[in-house]
């Protein structure tokens, strides 16, 4: 085959990757898809996030205790001391709530998730507590994306059985 007929034939067409009909499930952070079919590493997953999140936790908390001592050392002042504690146990607690919350339904639009930021890093352990929980016996966030990929799954399935066929070829109706 000579230079100008190599040129002149079409090119091959690319390989599409094969997109599934209907709906897709939503990705969860460090999980991915596999929660779906608990396949792919879930279990292992899920252990390993639940121990990490618990280590990080404790190792947190030690760093906290360490700060709490370097102002015991500064003589800074019982009301000091205490506030501190005090501030960062309600931080926690309502971090912890926040962030338990946050798996069983999702944020409104108007919501004061954003004004709430600041106050869940500083009780950040409280949040990695409830990471802790929640991975013993899920993904955290899986049981919202189950029922909401099934509802979706539903609705597409009932949408796909009412078609009759391609409303193109219908005949058009008689004019009496």
């Amino acid at each position: 085959m000579s230079d100008d007929q190599r040129d002149q034939t079409p090119a091959e067409p690319a390989a599409q990757a094969a997109v599934p009909a209907g709906p897709q499930p939503e990705p969860i952070r460090f999980f991915g898809t596999t929660w779906v079919e608990h396949d792919g590493g879930y279990a292992l997953r899920r252990v390993g996030l639940a121990i990490g999140s618990l280590a990080t936790a404790i190792s947190s908390a030690l760093m906290l205790r360490f700060a709490y001592e370097g102002l015991e050392i500064g003589n800074v002042g019982p009301f000091l001391s205490i506030s501190v504690v005090v501030l960062f146990a309600i931080a926690s607690s309502i971090a912890f709530t926040k962030t338990w919350a946050s798996f069983s339904r999702r944020p409104a639009p108007s919501s004061d998730e954003a004004a709430l930021k600041g106050l869940k890093t500083i009780g950040f352990i409280g949040s990695l507590i409830a990471y802790f929980l929640r991975c013993l016996g899920e993904a955290p966030g899986e049981k919202l994306r189950r029922a909401e990929y099934e509802r979706a799954q539903a609705e597409y399935a009932r949408r796909r059985s009412t078609r009759t066929g391609n409303p193109a070829a219908r005949r058009p109706k008689r004019k009496k």
